[in-house]
Parts: C-alpha cells; structure tokens; sequence
C-alpha cells in the first residue's frame, strides 16, 4: 500500500516567502497541510497560532518578550487632580501573591496571530498589557497606600510596556520557523517527487518546530485530544522564581511618595499664596 501524498507545500512556500502575504494566511495553509498529513501536532501549533494561546496552555519561547512593569498614579492634591502619573517599578516591589505567580519583566504574548499582525500595523511603539490579576493587585495596592496614610495616590493600573519591534519579532521568528519547516521538507523530497509524505512532514516539524509527541524536545505541542494531560499553568513559570524575602513597593517611599510630598508642598504653596 503506498502512502498518500501530502498537497499544500507549494502553496505554503509560497506564502512564507512573500512578506506582503499576512502570517495569518500562511499558518492556514500549514493548518490544511497538516491536516492532509494527517499530523495533530502540526495542526494543534498551527491552530494555537492563529487563534491565541489561553492562560492554561504552555507558550512557546519565542511568545515571551522582555517588558518593563509599570503603574498608573492619580494623585488627588488639594485644589487639583494629576491623573495617569506613570511609574516604573521592579517586579520585587509587586504584592506577595503576584510575585508568587512569577510576574515579572517578561510579558506573555498570548493573542492570536491575525490580531498581533493588526497591532503592529496600528503604528503604534508600545503596547501595554495587563498581567493576569491586575485588577485585583491594583486594589490591593492602593488599600495598602490608604491604610499607610497616604490617601492621596490611588493606583489605576498595573501593565507591561512591551516594545512593537518585540512583537514584530515574535511574528518574524514564526514566518522564519515556517520557511524552515518547508526547507526541511524540500530536502527530504528525493528529485522529481512532487508532494512530500507523511514521514517526510513529521520529520520536518520535528527539525524545524520542535513539533513532536515525544518528552525530548525544547518545546512540544499536544494535540487537542491530550490536552487534558496538560495541568501547568504558563503564567506561574514566565519570568524566574521571585526572591523569599520581597519588599513590597509601597513601602519604598522613592517611588512615589518624594513626587507626593514635593506636590502637596506646591499645592501648599499656591493656597497660602491665594489665602494672602
């Protein structure tokens, strides 16, 4: 019995090769080739591509981008409000349980393919992005600022600055992860064959993906129909362990605080000068 050959590779050269055909479009033609291989692996990476990763899944490296952490401020001073006053802070200064959750300098890139490609054409040079949790760290944070006596600051958002060229290059690595696939596959193709085979397809995805069902690879995709093996949670292992003894950042009167004090000196200031 011969094996069946696989079609689509010819499309899908073409579409890696052209940088003016969307990422999206190629990674549905791997999704159909992978699909006439009859390779679920191949067909689960290329599906996590295109429609995202969830919180529970394991992202790739390449998904995991260097990104400062920020705060938002508003700092409510007698006879005025200053709104959205943005502070960089170390991943040490974070409450206790989102350091625990491994919340760092590393933002995880989770969204599909098609609506990265839309963020980057938006023309815009950062992107920020909230960490799982944010809204309850925010809270906590500025309860902890109240309850210290300083009423002033409320604390509106916590997120990631994440650098465009960052995802520019995360989108790249995946168009070069697939040309490399397709070189793969032409080189296990002896002259004159016209479709490759299965076992030409699995071997390729292994070389140039890392794609397998084995445990021996850097990073592994499971099928949808093993997921349930799966148990990790991606978010937990994103940046290195936080250390045993944080020091939370409110208590670090540098970060916010010296700006508090110099400005209620002002608006102090100001009400004498009107008060005269």
């Amino acid at each position: 019995m011969t094996t069946p050959d696989v079609r689509g590779l010819e499309q899908l050269e073409r579409a890696v090769l052209d940088d003016t055909t969307s990422l999206a479009t190629a990674l549905r033609q791997c999704l159909m080739l992978a699909g006439y291989a009859h390779h679920a692996e191949l067909r689960a990476w290329a599906l996590k591509e295109l429609e995202g990763y969830t919180t529970t899944d394991e992202l790739p490296p390449y998904r995991k981008v260097p990104a400062a952490l920020e705060v938002a401020v508003d700092l409510n001073l007698p006879g005025q409000i200053i709104q959205g006053n943005t502070r960089r802070i170390s991943p040490h200064q974070l409450p206790q349980h989102a350091c625990d959750r491994g919340i760092g300098e590393s933002a995880p890139i989770r969204q599909g393919v098609r609506e990265l490609e839309a963020l980057v054409a938006h023309g815009d040079r950062v992107l920020r992005l909230s960490p799982p949790g944010s809204a309850e760290y925010v809270l906590q944070m500025t309860q902890e600022q109240h309850r210290l006596g300083n009423e002033a600051a409320d604390i509106t958002s916590l997120h990631w600055d994440v650098s465009v060229a960052s995802v520019e290059g995360a989108l790249d690595h995946i168009r070069t992860r697939l040309t490399q696939f397709v070189a793969e596959v032409r080189a296990a193709m002896p002259p004159g064959q016209q479709n490759p085979d299965p076992n030409q397809i699995d071997s390729a995805a292994q070389q140039a993906l890392n794609i397998t069902g084995g445990d021996n690879s850097t990073f592994h995709i499971v099928a949808p129909n093993a997921k349930a093996d799966r148990g990790s949670t991606a978010n937990a292992n994103v940046n290195e362990p936080a250390p045993t003894t944080p020091q939370p950042w409110w208590h670090r009167t540098t970060v916010i605080w010296g700006a508090v004090a110099a400005l209620a000196a002002v608006a102090g200031v100001i009400a004498t000068v009107v008060v005269k």
